[in-house]
């Protein structure tokens, strides 16, 4: 993912340019090595890049031409390094190619009625119950008919006035309905597999459904209730965590602390001082203890419950409990579904990741079929499936075994497929599976391997089809060789050449200074009382700050909060608000505490060590070496500029 984030950088602040040929109105403007650059071609790469702040004036050309150079030197090293022939660099590629290439294998008619009507759901949330008959999705028919005509012998009983919750307890294969008699609670799209949703959703109020089949088995579904969406809300919380392996002193402490908690906000104390001070949850604590907004089913229920009951803006929940520990929340705000255009990234996310994505795959395939001509020989297709015995459930089947077939087995544009491509497709992609009939897992594989044939075809078509594929691809080739070569020669080389870091670190010392800082303890106290008693502890030289938190905190734990450590001005606005000399400083009163500050010492300034400032001496390290690198490169092969075309850039 790094390296990824990486390489889209190094594309975005450089491009790609590549001769495709020249005419006497499109000039050469550069020329690196063997390779030259048009003004067109330039001109397109730096609009690309600029877009957003798109000038023509010269010191803005001038820099981008600058970056363009530095790139194009790069590539030009590792092409003449060979670095594009490896096999990790061609496997690198490859998988870059397979995901670029996705938004080019999708069937878009269907995908974009796949959206909408996910989108449409989401503005309903269905309450269902349902009773679970299992079967595998590669059952033997027989076993398949079984499984229906019980899931159907059921319907009836419910049909006829059976109770659901009771016929679930009795007879679903879901464990939990023997705790819940098949009650699922309020679900909305997105949620459950596809299949399931689609019933849940086009069965009415009251009514039972037909057996479902999705790769659970059957599913027979009431629907209980149907309501507009809940929307969209937005809290705040404070969080008291309470871990999975908490005593009984640790749950009484952690319930004590929230409702002190709670007891403050009702008298008036700010809520996101109180999150920043006392909430365990970090990350939302560190703003004001905002999360992000949540709809129906997105977080337990015991939070979403008191989340949505909380009627208006401002509004604080008391405390409550969860898995994580005991909560209080305060809405933001409440919002209905968001526009589809606001949702369509999120949607296409999920719908990736649905069984849903299925459909369009499956309408892909059937096109791709179409468009290319794929014709089916299937005497040749029966006669292999007839071939496969036992083996193949155990995972131990061999192509050998197949040796003797060798005719087409179907045909695809200008290629054609025979059933040794299979036998060694089926040898490569088997799994122990030895409750499956040999018959049935031949029949999933084979339909597996067209499917998979017919998208690679088509996917190794796109370069002469889209011309705009073709180009991220070459961006992509050009971006993980600069990547790689940067790598060994910059990054990478800066973190391990230790005694290169030293010396540079050495010889630059000056540039990494400490400020005056002082070390301090910070004690900020609820009330004076509690104060004026941390002062006079304070005083005591062999008296602790845990000595002293444990001693004025016994009836609060909020009572006063030590932070020791040095600090520099800004660091700390206490610290800040004080006189800076040794001792005690005079109580200040600041968000609502009263505090004071012990100051032990006070440091002047001075270099700070390597291993402190380790991450800022790498980086400069790092632009040192690349310098150094591109000035080499510059001297090994020479730019050659016309500067009378780049004057006809300048606007």
């Amino acid at each position: 993912m790094k390296k990824s984030l990486c390489i889209l950088l190094l594309l975005v602040c450089t491009g790609t340019a590549h001769v495709i040929g020249q005419s006497a109105t499109d000039p050469i403007l550069l020329q690196i090595g063997n390779e030259k650059v048009t003004r067109s071609e330039f001109e397109k790469v730096y609009r690309k890049n600029n877009a957003k702040d798109l000038s023509f004036d010269r010191k803005s050309v001038t820099d981008y031409l600058e970056l363009y150079v530095n790139y194009k030197l790069k590539v030009t090293e590792a092409e003449d390094l060979k670095m594009d022939t490896s096999q990790a660099f061609q496997t690198e590629l490859a998988g870059y190619r397979k995901q670029l290439s996705q938004p080019y294998l999708t069937d878009k008619e269907v995908t974009e009625h796949l959206l909408r009507e996910a989108y449409d759901r989401l503005s309903t949330d269905v309450r269902a119950s349902h009773i679970l008959i299992k079967v595998a999705p590669d059952a033997l028919p027989k076993d398949t008919l079984s499984a229906y005509n019980k899931a159907m012998k059921v319907r009836e009983r419910l049909v006829k006035g059976g109770d659901f919750s009771a016929l679930a307890r009795e007879t679903s294969d879901d464990p939990s309905a023997k705790e819940n008699g098949g009650d699922l609670g309020y679900f909305t799209g997105l949620q459950m597999v596809y299949p399931f949703e689609s019933a849940a959703f086009t069965t009415k109020n009251g009514e039972i459904s037909m057996p479902v089949r999705t790769s659970f088995g059957y599913h027979i579904i009431k629907v209980v209730d149907k309501r507009p969406a809940q929307g969209e809300v937005q809290v705040a919380h404070i969080m008291v965590k309470l871990p999975a392996n908490a005593t009984t002193n640790d749950s009484i402490n952690a319930r004590t602390k929230i409702n002190e908690i709670y007891d403050k906000l009702i008298s008036g104390e700010s809520f996101k001082d109180l999150a920043a001070k006392y909430s365990d949850d970090q990350s939302s604590a560190r703003n004001e203890g905002i999360l992000p907004w949540f709809g129906t089913g997105r977080m337990v229920p015991e939070f979403e419950k008191a989340a949505f009951d909380l009627k208006k803006n401002d509004e604080i929940s008391k405390p409550f409990m969860t898995a994580y520990g005991w909560h209080i929340a305060k809405r933001i705000d409440k919002r209905g579904i968001p526009s589809y255009e606001d949702k369509l990234p999120d949607l296409k996310s999920q719908i990736s990741r649905d069984s849903r994505s299925e459909v369009s795959r499956n309408s892909l395939v059937a096109r791709i079929k179409q468009e290319y001509g794929f014709t089916e020989v299937k005497a040749a297709r029966d006669e292999f499936f007839k071939s496969v015995d036992s083996s193949l459930a155990q995972g131990t089947w061999k192509k050998e075994q197949a040796k003797s077939l060798s005719k087409k087995m179907f045909t695809l544009g200008d290629k054609s497929y025979t059933q040794q491509d299979f036998a060694e497709y089926v040898e490569n992609h088997q799994t122990r599976k030895p409750t499956t009939a040999a018959i049935m897992i031949v029949v999933s594989l084979y339909d597996q391997y067209v499917n998979e044939t017919v998208i690679a075809y088509e996917e190794s078509r796109l370069d002469k089809k889209y011309p705009d594929f073709k180009a991220l691809m070459q961006e992509y080739r050009d971006g993980i060789l600069l990547f790689d070569l940067t790598d060994t020669k910059v990054w990478s080389k800066a973190v391990k050449d230790t005694t290169g870091l030293r010396n540079f670190y050495d010889k630059n010392k000056g540039n990494y200074m400490w400020p005056q800082r002082a070390y301090a303890s910070i004690y900020m106290a609820t009330n004076q009382q509690v104060a004026d008693a941390a002062r006079k502890m304070a005083k005591k030289k062999k008296t602790t700050n845990e000595q002293i938190l444990t001693q004025l905190n016994k009836d609060s734990q909020l009572n006063i909060t030590i932070k020791e450590g040095k600090f520099a001005k800004g660091d700390n606005e206490v610290v800040d608000a004080v006189e800076w000399k040794t001792g005690l400083s005079k109580d200040i009163s600041m968000n609502g505490n009263v505090s004071f500050v012990k100051i032990m010492s006070i440091l002047q300034p001075q270099s700070k060590q390597l291993e402190e400032t380790r991450g800022l001496v790498i980086s400069d390290f790092q632009t040192a070496l690349e310098k150094e690198w591109i000035d080499g490169l510059r001297k090994k092969y020479e730019v050659k500029l016309n500067k009378e075309v780049l004057d006809s850039l300048i606007q």
